[in-house]
């Protein structure tokens, strides 16, 4: 049997402001419709489905994995748009990169408050099968 993950909903008090910080942080094409969401497609044949209509969110963790230059270019635009970062998910190492598991990594905040990481190499070292 084979079993994919197609799409999250992702809750937010603003989808569009969510879905633009989103696809501008991690360079994506813009969000498109659907439904009643807006929909930011990963290179996987996964979507995240931003919902708009939540007036408090409980912050969810969510993890990018991308390629050396992507987290590049995704720290520049980090850095550019002066938003705080850290090596870790406590937020005890400001402005730092990790290198867990032999990678580079970060973790910043989205405007609803959301942890988003965004590493090069995944847990544990697990080899990538799509990205």
């Amino acid at each position: 049997m084979a079993i994919g993950f197609d799409h999250h909903i992702l809750p937010s008090t603003d989808r569009e402001r969510t879905a633009r910080f989103l696809t501008d942080l991690l360079g994506l094409a813009p969000a498109r419709e659907e439904g009643p969401f807006l929909a930011v497609d990963l290179c996987n044949d996964v979507a995240l489905y931003v919902a708009g209509w939540d007036r408090v969110v409980s912050p969810q963790h969510y993890a990018f994995l991308v390629d050396e230059e992507d987290l590049d270019a995704v720290l520049r635009r980090v850095q550019a748009a002066g938003l705080a970062w850290w090596a870790d998910p406590d937020a005890t190492r400001p402005g730092e990169l990790n290198d867990d598991d032999g990678g580079r990594g970060l973790y910043l905040r989205d405007p609803d408050g959301h942890l988003l990481e965004v590493l090069t190499v995944r847990y544990g070292g697990r080899p990538a099968v799509t990205r």
